[in-house]
């Protein structure tokens, strides 16, 4: 848990497959957060408290190994007792990457400049959505990279800007990321290799903190960030119905870092992003969790792969960081109610009426008592935010029914892949 007196954090990456070396450049950090890999993929991460000095490679091993024997054994045995590599995806399945932004032109050029950088050799195309198309500021970093498409959406917020960009797509895979991260070269084929199984719709990655400079960017990180976690997981119908309580969705990832079949956007079962609920609504967010919820009522398959890992530019002042736990804690309960009213899902009434009370009464004694210092203040903004979540999906969906529906995807008989437009990621560089 972040503490106060313990910020700024430095982030580093070590890849243990290489030579370890001191990490030098962190005198201006009381603390170090390390995320640790091998060959790439991600294993765990750990706190160091340098207290403003230089770690050494000898305290770096010694520290990796103490806090990551597990995950470290486990991959050595696995190589060892020679496991063969799951597959890749094959290269004659296109993938069209979405990134919407909105007035973020430094944030959407570093995005789009790691997605020129991806080791592929399948045919990419990457298409920016400008959501505020009367500014200029997308439109002209969108210009700066000749092979990137715009497509303009004037209908605010964030699930009717994605929705426009999956209608534009000509991929086969549908790839949804922020403008505020930024991608290494192997994430691209890290989020697409489980779809070698024809039964997962959707694949979700990692997303570490890009920097922790700020309280407020340790506070989210402290708060949950947008990560969730080392471990690969799997869920399905079995998995989806199998809960008494409500099926925990948002643990699944989000579309800051998520890939989906196009084909899925085509069943009527599942659809587009709901356009009442995400950023640039009343409700905020969970527009993610709720097209997670009605792929799984659907009986489809979706992958939670941290090797596919991206940086995230978090928010660096406090004031934003509250109004963006407050739009997560509306959204939540938005996402709930409308699980309740519109699925029939009553398993809403337990996570609205006992869980979520029951997490915060929890986590109120255990700051008080000293086994937490996460902020009250941040506790109640939460709070409030929950409460506030009925009236801000009643706003929202009247929002949505004024401004009308977004783009849909084409059906499955008009999209032909002959007639697919070709926009590929150059210079495309071949995986070795």
């Amino acid at each position: 848990m972040s503490r106060a007196q313990d910020w700024p954090v430095a982030v580093r990456l070590v890849d243990v497959a290489d030579d370890i070396a001191a990490i030098t450049d962190i005198r201006e950090y009381p603390r170090t957060r390390v995320f640790v890999a091998e060959r790439g993929a991600l294993i765990g991460s750990l706190d160091i408290h340098n207290a403003w000095r230089p770690i050494s490679a000898d305290q770096l091993r010694q520290t990796i190994g103490e806090s990551l024997a597990n995950p470290l054994l486990r991959r050595a045995v696995v190589r060892q007792l020679g496991a063969a590599e799951a597959p890749l995806l094959d290269e004659r399945v296109s993938v069209s990457v979405v990134v919407p932004s909105c007035g973020r032109p430094a944030d959407l050029r570093r995005c789009l400049t790691s997605l020129q950088e991806q080791v592929t050799r399948r045919r990419v195309e990457v298409i920016v959505v400008d959501n505020r198309p009367g500014e200029r500021a997308t439109s002209d970093v969108a210009g700066e990279f000749p092979n990137v498409r715009l497509v303009t959406e004037a209908k605010p917020g964030l699930s009717y800007a994605r929705n426009a960009g999956f209608a534009a797509a000509t991929g086969d895979i549908l790839v949804a990321i922020d403008d505020d991260v930024i991608a290494p070269p192997d994430w691209l084929e890290q989020l697409l290799a489980s779809f070698a199984k024809p039964e997962v719709m959707a694949v979700t990655g990692h997303v570490l903190p890009f920097e922790l400079e700020t309280r407020a960017q340790c506070w989210f990180e402290a708060y949950g960030g947008l990560g969730k976690g080392f471990m690969r997981r799997e869920a399905n119908g079995h998995w989806f119905r199998g809960r008494r309580s409500a099926a925990p969705t948002w643990e699944l990832g989000a579309t800051a870092n998520a890939a989906f079949r196009a084909s899925v956007f085509r069943d009527p079962r599942v659809g587009m992003l709901d356009e009442a609920l995400g950023a640039g609504t009343p409700a905020g967010c969970s527009e993610d969790t709720y097209l997670f919820y009605r792929m799984l009522k659907a009986g489809h398959t979706i992958v939670y792969e941290p090797t596919a890992w991206v940086w995230h530019r978090h928010r660096r002042d406090d004031r934003a960081l509250r109004q963006q736990i407050s739009a997560y804690s509306r959204g939540h309960v938005a996402y709930q109610l409308i699980t309740l009213t519109r699925d029939g899902d009553r398993r809403a009434l337990v996570r609205l009426g006992w869980s979520l009370p029951k997490a915060y009464v929890r986590r109120t004694f255990e700051r008080l008592l000293g086994y937490s210092d996460y902020p009250v203040r941040l506790i109640l903004t939460e709070i409030a935010g929950n409460l506030a979540g009925p009236w801000a999906l009643a706003r929202s969906i009247r929002r949505a029914r004024r401004l009308g529906p977004g783009a849909r995807c084409a059906s499955a008989d008009v999209v032909a892949r002959s007639a697919r437009a070709s926009v590929e990621i150059a210079p495309a560089r071949e995986r070795a």
